[in-house]
């Protein structure tokens, strides 16, 4: 699928803040019984096809929220100012990550080393993983840093 952004800055902008943040994603889901479900995780981009990848175990509950109703929202976005960020909405697909080759590069990028205690227990032999992608559908980008450097030049 093809990202159709919305919002000031463009898709340049958007893949490049995508690609380049180590903060997780927040993602909102549908239970079985219709209810709402948020959690965050790990990421990554590519800028190519503005597909989301994410890691996580085959036992969280997301996984069965997902094969139940794969259709989710999206936003990463910085928690201080400047407030930037992308907020979507898309479609995930699940498939077994048996190297966790894609929770690797994320324990690489988020974590800058293998040998910690969360990695190690990240990447344990019994732990069985999923690597969900995220088709994205829509998608809307903002970045406040021009009004918000505004601001902070008045104090």
């Amino acid at each position: 699928m093809t990202m159709q952004l919305r919002g000031d800055p463009d898709r340049e902008w958007a893949d490049a803040f995508l690609d380049s943040q180590t903060i997780p994603i927040r993602v909102a889901t549908r239970t079985p019984a219709g209810g709402l479900w948020m959690l965050s995780l790990w990421y990554g981009y590519e800028p190519g096809d503005g597909s989301l990848h994410l890691a996580t175990s085959a036992s969280a509950q997301v996984v069965e929220y997902l094969e139940h109703d794969p259709e989710l929202a999206f936003e990463v976005s910085t928690n201080q100012p400047p407030y930037r960020g992308v907020r979507g909405q898309g479609e995930a697909s699940l498939e077994p990550d048996d190297e966790k080759a894609l929770l690797r590069a994320l324990v690489d990028e988020y974590l800058g080393d293998r040998d910690t205690d969360l990695a190690n227990w990240l990447l344990r032999d019994d732990r069985e993983e999923i690597h969900v992608t995220v088709d994205v559908d829509r998608a809307y980008a903002w970045d406040y840093s021009d009004r918000m450097s505004a601001a902070d030049s008045t104090d």
